[in-house]
């Protein structure tokens, strides 16, 4: 038997540090394999230097034409006009190759940073389908999409600025750090320092705090969009019981949260900038009190007043965009939170390493003792065996909360048994890989949902690529297709959010038709009429015979005339099988199975039927 993986919990994930959302984030600034992302990468950090290095010689050169401008220093005409004029080209040459590098890094780099977003969108959609349907009914689908859109906004946001801003600038600090000493003065070096020490450290730890204003702000935008989602989704529901106000202030609610953490959000911001304004202003000062005391005494020149003055000047910038870029990333850090800790859980049902694909199925369905828990204290099935031969049919009948509904979820894997074994073909299914186990099993379930698409869309999702002639064939043997041709748009008409566009024997009939166009050597029916008057229900069943005729068929049923044909009938009765036979048969039993044939015979005020 195979060994049963971790159950996904529901309970929310512990905050990642923001270190460990870095090194998950590297393999996709770096993929493996891709060359092309790997020249970018290089010739971006090229053109990074190189902008870094222009931009830290503008200020001498423009100290320099100040020097030369001096009457002192011009000894005669021809020094006049050649010295400034080189000088000046030369400063006019600097500031142009920094713009030029630092643009043409950012254009090169714009592929790398998109295509890490898109894979991590993807990676992140396609992990969410692989979790078990345990995950998807414990969570809620809003605050799942949003996470997943402030993450990908917050992997671009991290790779822009955290490559191309943080790196540079420190490198930039670095330099015009070493150039201030070396110019002028350790004084100098020094006052510049302390002032970049004080405004980081600042930054660091207030940014901390404003981290977790943050973070309440994605729950409380989570919760929000959630609350949306599932009133609109609803919105029938809500229109039944007249609740507009209920859900506008359950919705209110939310945003009154979301509001609150946006506000304090703002005012810790605008402190966050002013005590950053306000120690580089004072080290600013400090800094040109030293160079004008050195101006006075001689011992400086006018062009390294000047040059102080632009270096100090133009390290302000940069570190005044640090500031902001480091909120950035510590936010668009807790935005990428979310997406990875979702990304980081645990598949429940996960393909075995030596799993194989199913071929050339037979469709020979047997429950070997299968034994199945929600959770520890709950057992739904105990003990549950039964063979469906290939080509022939099983009907699974029983009170609510029988385990109708559970063995079709079994059967498809959305869960692994606790016990026992479920074999396709003499396959177990857990050593078989799940797409190849999906792709032999064809559903029809009561609740038909529909993506909010074209009739042919949604038909054709039985099997993507299918031509109009199959798809018009399906919807023939589902008896959909003159419905469809009396609309105006025919098979383009657009069935609306979850089909609602569609009555509900209309929705079956195009389920039934994309399942006919998938072809399934295995059917179940979970319990596909009971939501369907007494008339569309006759109509449906002839389709369903269309269907299901020639493959192994599991029909789960809770008004019984559906299932008078089926070649094998089981009573589940509190998770185990009380009775097994025909219809015939189990009548003749006089047990549980015949106890509701007579009470839904009396419910519908028809004479009991008797099979042909």
């Amino acid at each position: 038997m195979a060994a049963q993986p971790a159950v996904q919990s529901a309970a929310p994930a512990e905050p990642r540090s923001g270190l460990q959302t870095i090194i998950d984030l590297l393999p996709y600034l770096w993929p493996k394999g891709d060359m092309g992302s790997h020249i970018r990468v290089v010739i971006s950090s090229f053109f990074l230097v190189a902008a870094k290095g222009a931009n830290v010689l503008v200020p001498l050169a423009y100290a320099a034409a100040v020097d030369a401008l001096t009457p002192a220093k011009l000894p005669g005409r021809t020094a006049l006009i050649v010295i400034p004029a080189a000088i000046i080209l030369g400063y006019g040459l600097l500031r142009i190759s920094a713009s030029f590098f630092g643009e043409f890094r950012d254009a090169i780099f714009a592929a790398v940073q998109q295509r890490a977003a898109r894979t991590v969108a993807l990676e992140t959609f396609r992990h969410l389908h692989r979790l078990s349907l345990r995950f998807h009914l414990d969570r809620q689908t809003g605050g799942m999409s949003r996470a997943i859109e402030r993450g990908t906004q917050g992997i671009q946001n991290v790779l822009r600025l955290a490559v191309f801003n943080v790196l540079p600038t420190l490198l930039e600090v670095v330099l015009v750090t070493a150039i201030i000493w070396t110019v002028f003065d350790w004084r100098f070096a020094l006052v510049t320092g302390v002032a970049i020490a004080l405004y980081l450290g600042f930054t660091v730890s207030y940014s901390g705090y404003r981290v977790k204003v943050r973070r309440t702000m994605n729950e409380s935008d989570s919760e929000a969009q959630t609350k949306a989602v599932d009133s609109l989704l609803n919105f029938e529901t809500v229109k039944y019981f007249g609740n507009e106000r209920l859900e506008t202030a359950r919705f209110d609610v939310a945003l009154a949260r979301y509001e609150k953490a946006a506000v304090k959000s703002q005012v810790s911001l605008n402190m966050l900038n002013l005590g950053q304004a306000a120690i580089i202003a004072v080290g600013l000062t400090v800094v040109m009190i030293l160079a004008a005391q050195g101006v006075q005494d001689g011992s400086m020149s006018v062009g390294k007043f000047v040059l102080v003055n632009t270096y100090l000047m133009q390290l302000y910038q940069p570190l005044n965009m640090l500031g902001f870029v480091y909120r950035e990333i510590k936010q668009g850090l807790v935005d990428m939170e979310n997406m990875f800790q979702l990304m980081a859980l645990k598949q429940e049902v996960a393909d075995s390493p030596a799993a194989i694909d199913l071929a050339n199925v037979q469709g020979d369905v047997v429950f070997d003792h299968v034994v199945f828990d929600y959770r520890p204290d709950r057992r739904i099935l105990k003990n549950v065996s039964f063979r469906v031969p290939p080509g022939r049919s099983l009907a699974i009948v029983g009170s609510t909360g029988a385990g109708k509904s559970t063995i079709s979820r079994l059967l498809f894997r959305f869960y692994d048994v606790t016990a026992g074994a479920v074999t396709i073909d003499g396959h177990d299914i857990r050593n078989v890989t799940q797409d190849s186990l999906r792709a032999c099993i064809g559903v029809v379930p009561q609740d038909t949902v529909l993506f909010n698409d074209t009739i042919r869309y949604n038909i054709a999702y039985g099997r993507p690529g299918s031509t109009q002639e199959e798809i018009e064939q399906a919807a023939r043997l589902a008896q959909v297709h003159d419905f469809v041709l009396r609309l105006p748009d025919g098979y383009d008409t657009r069935v609306g959010e979850r089909g609602l566009k569609l009555s509900g024997g209309e929705k079956q009939r195009v389920a039934i038709a994309r399942t006919i166009l998938k072809n399934p050597p295995i059917l179940i029916l979970d319990e596909a009429t009971s939501a369907l008057d007494t008339r569309t229900e006759q109509e449906i069943q002839s389709a369903l015979r269309e269907l299901s005729a020639h493959r192994t068929t599991l029909t789960i049923a809770h008004r019984l005339s559906t299932v008078v044909d089926a070649d094998e009938i089981i009573v589940l009765d509190e998770g185990i099988v009380a009775e097994r036979g025909t219809h015939a048969g189990l009548l003749a039993q006089d047990g549980l199975y015949a106890k509701m044939w007579a009470m839904q015979a009396e419910q519908t005020d028809v004479p009991e039927a008797v099979p042909v």
